[in-house]
């Protein structure tokens, strides 16, 4: 079982990257840019509607909205707090090659958070 504390380790470094990946973004369609905007300011419900959309469409915000509803899940922000919910999206992202959601998606798997725990699958992921 996840311990409070290293919840709050994981979802700290997936909030954390996600403002970096954020704020290295280039000017990106508008809506993209509302959709970080609301969740900045706390407007989960528009966040979540937004990066839900850019998650599923694709193209080039999709492995930011993807971590996005990851962190969004695994923390409750406007949604009740859902680790395999949070694991699905993280998981997603993460086969996109970016190694630090892979990192992290390796610690869910070794802690078993949103996911059974599997220390083989979490090597994987580390790899």
């Amino acid at each position: 079982m996840m311990t409070a504390n290293r919840a709050a380790q994981l979802l700290a470094a997936a909030a954390a990257l996600l403002l970096v990946t954020v704020g290295m973004l280039p000017a990106m369609a508008q809506n993209f840019e509302d959709t970080v905007a609301a969740y900045k300011r706390g407007d989960y419900a528009t966040a979540l509607r937004g990066f839900r959309f850019h998650a599923e469409q694709g193209g080039p915000n999709a492995v930011t909205a993807q971590a996005a509803l990851g962190v969004m899940y695994g923390s409750g922000q406007g949604v009740p707090q859902n680790g395999a919910e949070a694991a699905k999206w993280l998981r997603r992202a993460a086969g996109q090659g970016d190694a630090e959601l892979q990192y992290l998606v390796g610690d869910m798997y070794a802690g078993g958070e949103g996911v059974p725990r599997d220390d083989a699958e979490a090597v994987r992921w580390y790899r």
